[in-house]
């Protein structure tokens, strides 16, 4: 597809001016210099038929490099085209032959004007561009005019002087051919596509480069694929080729050193391009996620403290603006002015702004060059120079960083795609080296070496494994698993491989590819490896086979192996505990695993070891067999023994599960947060998502309704293979719930079939929270149901306390709503027995609050007196509530109205700063109810905060850290930073430097 020319009026203009002075008689040479595409064929071609037009007889050349051998070739293809003369050639004398070739050329122009038109003057030998310059000398009184092309563009190889080097700029007219301007790009897209989009159009003119070459060459291959079809980004679209066969010839007549500098850049922005988009993908999701913990937020706070829900508006707001700052890190070692947006977008317009990054962009384009030069044995001055020139050509556009990348994916693909895939790796590998050697990002280099073969370099198995740790402690398993794939193609001795097959199999499992993980870890459980990599390996893979259902099948695997090290105690200790934590995703082996656990610790109590011992205290509490003060005792204990590093995470999650069931919440965070900074970020291990479910349960029982919906997106992303509902999920609709949101709880309790989910104490879970929604909606024969179901799996897997799911007391409420107060009393009266045996204020003043409910009469007034007075105590806020607002009705139907009233209110007052909105609704029917009206407390203030929070706050304002207080007041440090939270809140601040001033006041 041809067009017309476009911006070469100039030209046009300056040869038909010479034209015209060549027929009066004066002679002139002209050079027509431009780079490699920008047409100065086509104005030399135009430039003779206007010249023959006007009566010009025209001598042609193209000068070759295939005629350099031979002295004048190109003046003889010149001139021998007159058959009169075929038979002229060249003498011994170089000076001889050029004089007769004048004479020549003489003869010629006696005859007519003449127009002598050579095209690539810079290929033509040596003695025809000596006899060019000479005859530019002697032409200015003869009827000749002398018109040649000439490739002038920055390469790597400095080329030789131009013809005119000799020449006096009196003899030469020199025009130069500038690249076309997107608008006249655009206009040669519009002539060949009239129904073109301007997006479409943009696209063409970005590949194009400003090249006529290029883009006519491109409009050809888009022929048969008109738009709306979109502007192809690799050459594999294209048809018949015409584009990539273009950009080869541009780069063959660059010479093989620029050609190698273009590759390696494409090589280089290929790699960061496919980092960039796997990261703004990412960020986006984190911004969604953010996005979606707002709007739970601001939904919310349409029922709650405007003050409260500003403060939590404000850090979704913040959340949101963190994820999107976050979005792509470039691997390169130098500041950028902004984010970019678009990985192959380019900036063509200098902003003010852009204008003061200037020497910011200086700075990156300088380093790319060192690298790209470092890479390819080139120049840096020349690497840096030739950007300059590609960018002012249109080949290069600078990004918004400054960076010059090349205008278009398709134009990068077609550089690229004269180079084998064995030179390609060879080329990342070079620029992964010279990183290394710059000192670039770590997660740089890798990226480079994921494009390249295996080499067996010991650096670059050691940045793979790195950059595969970091991008794990990170939380970018998809990075970490590519690391370890390509690491795992080098080669390795067994024992290397065992443990980077386990760390990538339990990555594969983590970033959701399941079916590829367990195969890993399985292969990487066959390999001979030391007990301990063996142990490791073994505990991921039975982690991997639970979350897909396989309990089983997990427990099996572990006790092979724990039958192969009779030699190493601690690690079969490690195993057994392993099986026992695994064992409680299904009812059946649990029920064996805690049997073989107990008989072994009633014969030979060193045998099960710290972790071991840890879960039977954890069994006793759960079937109701062991009072809190005595299982934390034991455990602190346990604590206080030295702890294989493989069995610690066992000891720690166990423990920090049953201190959140004691109420010791701040001893809880301590021990899971302790638990989680021990483990591997690459290794797949039981304990990690029970110590997530453990932090989940301590925010539950804190009332943290905030915190749990503005995790809602991490709660699906923890859900398990299969759909299974899991322990995130129960705790997010019950927050739901209390917040007053239950047509958004009722869609994520649709979310699941329960019909066929397999055992898991997490379903049974989910089934206690499934019946606070039916029982909130007015089903109370529903929510009976899932009360007694879940009652009837827990029963069945000896799960008899309280302390996890308070089955019989939200089923005797459900009893008495539908009016069988015996049943109700009988299964509060056990639930009150066994709470005793736990005797926690939480669990016990649940039964004692149901109990009163049931009881009734001055027997039951006692009961939720008591309830209450328990409740002050503890930390769980909302059991007071109910308890409060429970006894406030029960007082009010006794005629104690005033009595009844204040308790009423200071429910509502205390279910307001709690956020819950269905206890609040609750609270004020019930004062409705009887007779009174709620007061407006004074939410905000000094003499608002909290004997904790002023605390707190006071040590704050001294100057200390949040580490700092933790350890001074020997609490979590997320305890701490709840208090400020609602410290500022209440106080009306927003900085730590504000704190002394308004508690002063």
């Amino acid at each position: 597809m041809t067009g017309p020319l476009r911006e070469r009026e100039d030209a046009h203009a300056l040869l038909t001016a010479e034209a015209e002075r060549a027929r009066a008689g004066g002679g002139r040479l002209v050079l027509l210099r431009g780079a490699t595409g920008t047409g100065r064929s086509a104005v030399l071609e135009a430039a003779a038929a206007h010249a023959t037009h006007l009566g010009l007889r025209v001598l042609r050349a193209r000068c070759s490099p295939d005629d350099i051998a031979l002295p004048f070739s190109s003046v003889l293809h010149l001139l021998g085209s007159v058959p009169e003369f075929a038979d002229v050639g060249p003498g011994d004398d170089d000076r001889g032959s050029a004089a007769r070739l004048w004479r020549l050329l003489r003869s010629y122009a006696d005859e007519s004007p003449l127009m002598v038109a050579v095209d690539d003057v810079h290929l033509a030998d040596e003695a025809s561009r000596r006899w060019f310059v000479e005859a530019a000398r002697r032409i200015d009184r003869l009827p000749v005019l002398l018109v040649a092309t000439e490739r002038s563009q920055y390469d790597i190889d400095p080329r030789p002087a131009g013809l005119t080097h000799a020449l006096s700029p009196s003899m030469v007219r020199t025009h130069t051919l500038a690249p076309l301007t997107d608008n006249a790009s655009a206009d040669l897209v519009r002539a060949a596509f009239p129904t073109a989009s301007d997006r479409w159009t943009a696209d063409c003119v970005r590949a194009g480069a400003g090249s006529p070459l290029l883009l006519h060459a491109l409009l050809d291959d888009l022929d048969g694929a008109p738009p709306p079809t979109a502007v192809p980004r690799t050459c594999a679209a294209l048809y018949p080729g015409s584009y990539p066969a273009a950009v080869s010839w541009w780069l063959d007549s660059a010479g093989p050193a620029t050609a190698e500098v273009a590759r390696t850049l494409a090589a280089l922005e290929q790699a960061e391009r496919t980092e960039w988009t796997e990261r703004a993908v990412r960020a986006e999701r984190a911004a969604s996620a953010a996005r979606a913990a707002r709007k739970a937020s601001a939904e919310l706070a349409e029922n709650a403290d405007r003050t409260e829900n500003a403060e939590r508006a404000a850090s979704a707001e913040r959340a949101e603006g963190s994820a999107a700052r976050d979005t792509v890190p470039v691997p390169f070692s130098f500041p950028l002015p902004d984010p970019v947006p678009d990985p192959d977008g380019c900036t063509d317009t200098v902003t003010e702004a852009a204008h003061e990054a200037l020497p910011a962009a200086e700075a990156a384009t300088d380093a790319l060059a060192a690298l790209v030069a470092d890479a390819s044995g080139a120049d840096p001055a020349r690497v840096s120079g030739w950007f300059t020139a590609m960018t002012r050509l249109g080949v290069l556009r600078p990004d918004r960083a400054g960076r010059p990348r090349y205008a278009h994916p398709l134009l990068r693909d077609a550089v690229l795609g004269g180079w084998s895939t064995a030179r390609r790796q060879d080329a990342h590998r070079a620029v992964a080296q010279a990183m290394l050697r710059r000192g670039d990002h770590l997660d740089a280099v890798a990226r480079q070496l994921l494009g390249s073969a295996p080499a067996g370099l010991p650096w670059a198995l050691r940045v793979l494994r790195d950059a595969a740790t970091v991008a794990a402690r990170d939380a970018r398993p998809g990075d970490a698993v590519r690391y370890l794939r390509r690491a795992l193609q080098e080669p390795l001795p067994d024992d290397l491989r065992q443990r980077l097959l386990t760390e990538l199999g339990s990555l594969e499992y983590a970033s959701a590819d399941t079916p590829a993980g367990i195969p890993r870890l399985a292969e990487a459980l066959d390999l001979p490896a030391e007990p301990r990599d063996q142990v490791r390996t073994a505990i991921a893979l039975g982690t991997a086979l639970v979350g897909r259902g396989e309990v089983r099948t997990a427990v099996e695997v572990l006790r092979r192996l724990e039958g192969r090290l009779a030699g190493h105690p601690d690690l079969a200790r490690a195993l057994q505990t392993a099986s026992a934590l695994l064992s409680d995703q299904d009812q059946t082996v649990r029920r064996e695993a805690y049997r073989w656990l107990t008989d072994t610790a009633e014969r030979s109590p060193e045998l099960v070891g710290a972790s071991g011992q840890a879960l039977l205290v954890r069994y006793a509490a759960t079937a109701g067999d062991l009072p809190a003060q005595e299982a934390m005792r034991r455990l602190r204990t346990l604590l206080t023994e030295p702890a294989d590093p493989l069995a610690e995470p066992f000891l720690l999650g166990t423990a920090a599960a049953v201190a959140q069931w004691a109420d010791e919440l701040d001893e809880a965070e301590r021990l899971v947060e302790r638990g989680l900074a021990g483990q591997h970020p690459s290794l797949l291990h039981p304990m990690e998502q029970a110590l997530l479910d453990t932090r989940w349960d301590i925010a539950a029982a804190r009332g943290a309704y905030g915190t749990l919906l503005a995790a809602l997106p991490e709660a699906g992303r923890a859900r398990r293979t299969g759909g299974s509902p899991v322990n995130a999920d129960a705790h997010t609709l019950l927050a739901l719930v209390e917040t007053g949101r239950t047509s958004q709880a009722r869609r994520l309790a649709d979310t699941f079939d329960l019909r066929d989910t397999p055992d898991s104490w997490e379903l049974n879970r989910f089934l206690y929270a499934r019946g606070v929604l039916r029982h909130t909606e007015g089903d109370v024969a529903g929510a009976l149901h899932d009360f007694l179901e879940c009652g009837r799996r827990q029963s069945a897997r000896a799960v008899h306390s309280p302390v996890v799911t308070p089955w019989r007391t939200a089923a005797a409420e459900c009893r008495l709503a539908l009016g069988n107060p015996q049943e109700a009393l009988a299964l509060a009266t056990e639930e009150l027995r066994l709470a005793r045996v736990w005797n926690t204020p939480r669990t016990t003043g649940r039964a004692l609050r149901v109990l009163g409910r049931a009881t009734r009469g001055r027997r039951g007034l006692e009961l939720g007196a008591e309830a209450v007075a328990l409740l002050r105590d503890s930390p769980a806020e909302a059991e007071l509530v109910a308890s409060l607002l429970a006894h406030g009705r029960q007082l009010t139907a006794a005629g104690e109205r005033g009595r009844g009233r204040d308790h009423l209110r200071e429910g509502a007052e205390r279910a307001e700063r709690l956020g819950s909105v269905r206890l609040l609704t609750y609270a004020e029917q019930a004062l409705r109810t009887a007779g009174g009206r709620r007061t407006t407390p004074a939410h905000t203030g000094s003499g608002s905060l909290t004997g904790s929070e002023r605390r707190i706050a006071e040590l704050a304002a001294d100057g200390r850290t949040n580490t700092e207080i933790a350890d001074l007041l020997h609490v979590a440090r997320r305890t701490v930073e709840t208090h400020l939270t609602s410290a500022y809140r209440k106080l009306g601040i927003r900085r730590r430097g504000e704190l002394r001033g308004v508690l002063d006041d």
